[in-house]
């Protein structure tokens, strides 16, 4: 069995000083894919940057204290890579792949927009160049009989029952036509599968970020934009998929939850 976890820690200090630290050494998971570090890992405590236990893989973000990703893995990689080929973002601290028995397993920080705004050109900009490295990526995989998994935080809510205010976010960024149209995209010509919906089919969200303002996680006025994407074989052998929402908000160490799945061997 491989158990994956993938959580946005909205700056891996701050996460550690609530809880992180606790959750990490307790999770049952193989493989965890964090997003938002922002943090310098040559900097960052022992605990933090190389937990015990754990081989770890950081890219961080050419501006200090912004984004950042990282995968902590109990199993050491063969390989590793940094960024998908595109110039603009390579440097980012937004993606970064890890080699693994029978699968590469990638942590992503895909931008978050807001509309009419160069944060949502910028955003477009990314999407337009990952998507024809997820299907180059995924074509290099089966050739040297792997799978892929791309975890992280997305950005973007893919379908209604993927947030509970769906009909006030229409004209959001993460929830636009042109982004969810972009998912789609990533569900069908490219071959992966959102593998959290493959197991809840019929189930609003599970959510997975809340917003720190107001009553939005007590109400679970969520969102799910934090993915499992996996190439079909993988997501076949998907057998459980969970959603680790702290039981209270003051339980919480980032407004997202880890979205933690197991797949069989």
């Amino acid at each position: 069995m491989l158990t994956v976890s993938t959580v946005n820690v909205n700056g891996l200090r701050a996460a550690a000083k609530k809880g992180f630290l606790e959750w990490l050494a307790e999770t049952p998971a193989d493989v965890v894919c964090v997003q938002e570090t922002r943090a310098v890992s040559g900097e960052l405590p022992d605990r933090l940057g190389r937990p015990a236990g754990w081989h770890t893989v950081h890219a961080d973000g050419e501006i200090k204290g912004r984004c950042g990703v990282a995968v902590y893995s109990r199993i050491e990689p063969a390989g590793a890579r940094v960024g998908f080929g595109a110039a603009e973002f390579d440097a980012s601290g937004r993606y970064l792949e890890v080699d693994l028995p029978g699968v590469i397993v990638a942590s992503l920080y895909l931008p978050n927009g807001a509309v009419g705004t160069p944060r949502q050109d910028q955003k477009l900009r990314f999407m337009d160049a990952f998507l024809p490295y997820l299907a180059e990526l995924r074509d290099k995989a089966s050739a040297g009989g792997q799978q892929v998994l791309v975890c992280g935080d997305w950005n973007i809510a893919h379908r209604e029952a993927d947030l509970k205010n769906w009909r006030g976010n229409r004209r959001s960024s993460g929830f636009l036509p042109e982004e969810r149209a972009w998912l789609d995209r990533v569900f069908g010509e490219a071959g992966y599968v959102d593998v959290v919906r493959a197991l809840h089919s019929d189930e609003a969200g599970p959510y997975t970020w809340w917003s720190y303002r107001g009553s939005a996680f007590d109400n679970d006025t969520g969102w799910r934009i934090d993915y499992h994407v996996a190439t079909e074989g993988l997501a076949a052998r998907a057998t459980r998929a969970r959603v680790e929402r702290a039981a209270t908000y003051d339980q919480r160490w980032s407004d997202h939850a880890p979205v933690t799945v197991t797949y069989r061997d």
